[in-house]
């Protein structure tokens, strides 16, 4: 039976709830990128101290360090280990470097320190140091050595992605991958990790995706809080979170490359707690929405609308604030702790945690903001502009009849409202149902500076633009 609408909003926000209700069993797994661009972080024994004493149960690291790794030890924290971006192209070139690579970080370690996967560099495809072409070699050599050691049973080998390995995100359904990397990387990678049951690797940030496009993207939309949902126009699905919908899109990238099998592992998330004044939505409130509410999404178990039974392992970034990195502000600052091991905000990393947590789930006001109009009823409608250009009301048509969730129907071949066949028209229709959609609230009628308001109501040959939905 499908469930449309308000409904299945009903539903999805009662869904928590019954969570705790009955169990947290059948969850997924929360962990955390242990990140040390900084000079002033604990020693790696108080680190290990301050995540027993959180319960974090998984750890990512972007080495090998063997401070940490002895410091592991006998603590049954599960541990991604790293082999770096610059180290690929020995590990790829020479199995030698490989097998001893593995015997000198892993096998020394294992099984007193629970090393469970190795990740094959990080984000390699947007390396500028072009390591792309060693990614695969690397990975297969460093399996191989795992072989000979008789441990690729129980670790297991990946390489994390960052999202824009897809050539399309938007819709989810339409996921896909870059053209140049398929049979290069992407074929040979998935079968690999099909053949060894390992899962593939995804950083996925919706921070970045919001603060982009803050004029199209709802804030509720991007923080896991009640909001009524997208809706994807090619396949139904309903959408409460941008983070499921990213997840789906590479979901749907491996499906249409037949790896429909392959698990996700999400080795990177997190929002910043603060950053410039251009960094929209960067913030102690959003990271605390953002990491609350996932650990919350996590946690009380269940998958994504195109896997809805498969939980997710999310390792969240960075256990601290790194005050040696480069870039914007927000990248010092996507850290839970700071240095001084007090926490930046407060969320749960445990189910133990979450049954008291309330975290913050209700929609911004902001929505709610009417705009004031001179209309005598005070109706209004939202409307494309012309001067705006072809390729802004095409992506704003886009927009608004895919991950906007607006009622597109009307403007199809053969439908009430397809003639005019122009795409201002069209558009204008697009536009209009979102803008309804969404209560006329302020910032819902922009698509780019492609819109602008009217007070008297729109036709468009013999459509009249709807008033309310």
């Amino acid at each position: 039976m499908q469930i449309q609408g308000m409904e299945l909003l009903k539903i999805s926000l009662l869904l928590p709830i019954l969570c705790y209700i009955f169990s947290f069993a059948d969850g997924g797994s929360i962990g955390v990128n242990y990140g040390r661009i900084a000079n002033n972080l604990p020693s790696a024994a108080k680190v290990v101290e301050l995540m027993k004493s959180q319960g974090i149960q998984r750890v990512k690291m972007y080495d090998t360090d063997p401070a940490v790794l002895k410091a592991l030890s006998g603590t049954a924290i599960k541990v991604v280990v790293n082999l770096p971006n610059e180290q690929l192209s020995n590990a790829a070139k020479r199995p030698s470097f490989a097998n001893a690579w593995v015997l000198r970080n892993v096998v020394s370690y294992y099984p007193s320190t629970a090393i469970e996967a190795i990740a094959i560099g990080n984000e390699v495809f947007v390396d500028t140091n072009n390591t792309t072409r060693f990614l695969i070699s690397a990975i297969k050599n460093i399996h191989q050595a795992l072989v000979k050691y008789k441990l690729d049973d129980t670790i297991k080998v990946s390489s994390p992605v960052a999202l824009s390995a897809l050539q399309n995100s938007y819709p989810s359904s339409a996921g896909s991958f870059r053209p140049d990397l398929i049979e290069p990387v992407f074929k040979p990678m998935l079968e690999f990790l099909r053949q060894t049951g390992s899962s593939l690797m995804v950083n996925i940030y919706p921070f970045f995706a919001y603060e982009s496009n803050a004029d199209v993207i709802s804030l509720d939309y991007a923080l896991f809080r009640e909001n009524p949902g997208v809706v994807d126009a090619r396949n139904g699905l309903r959408y409460f979170s941008l983070f499921d919908a990213q997840i789906d899109a590479v979901f749907a990238a491996m499906s249409a490359l037949k790896y429909d099998d392959v698990k996700i592992t999400v080795t990177e998330t997190g929002w910043p707690s603060k950053g410039d004044s251009n960094e929209v939505g960067a913030s102690i409130e959003n990271a605390a929405a953002y990491n609350g509410n996932l650990v919350r999404r996590v946690l009380t178990g269940g998958g994504t609308p195109l896997r809805p039974h498969e939980d997710i392992t999310v390792y969240l970034f960075a256990l601290f604030n790194e005050n040696q990195k480069f870039g914007p502000t927000s990248e010092r600052n996507f850290g839970l702790f700071y240095p001084n091991e007090k926490k930046v905000y407060n969320i749960p990393f445990t189910a133990e945690g979450l049954k008291s947590y309330r975290g913050d789930r209700s929609p911004s006001t902001g929505g709610e903001q009417r705009v004031s109009t001179g209309a005598s009823n005070g109706q209004t409608w939202c409307v494309a502009s012309a001067q705006a250009g072809k390729a802004k009301l095409q992506a704003g048509l886009d927009y608004a009849c895919g991950e906007g969730g607006a009622d597109c129907h009307p403007i199809q071949p053969g439908s009430t409202c397809f003639n005019p066949n122009t795409l201002e028209a069209h558009a204008s229709f697009a536009f209009n149902s979102y803008y309804q959609k969404k209560g006329r609230g302020i910032g819902t009628c922009y698509f780019g500076g492609a819109a602008y308001i009217v007070s008297q109501q729109p036709k468009y040959g013999k459509c009249e633009l709807p008033t309310g939905y």
